[in-house]
């Protein structure tokens, strides 16, 4: 299992804040989606702090952990 670090930026005007939800599109919601295209594994990420509806971000720390053959 390996722990990656990532750092992101958003325009959050399209979305319903971090916290993922069961009926609206979140920043969470979206970056797990691409994650498991990319690892095929479910993950769960973890961000340094969360945002409110239409709200943007710039330097957002986030974690997860997943196994993957990827390179850090």
């Amino acid at each position: 299992m390996q722990n990656f670090k990532i750092i992101i930026e958003y325009d959050g005007s399209a979305y319903h804040g971090w916290q993922r939800q069961a009926t609206d599109r979140t920043i969470q919601g979206e970056i797990e989606n691409a994650l498991m295209t990319m690892t095929s594994n479910k993950v769960t990420v973890i961000g340094s702090g969360r945002t409110d509806a239409g709200v943007h971000a710039y330097g957002q720390v986030a974690n997860f952990r997943c196994n993957t053959s990827l390179g850090a």
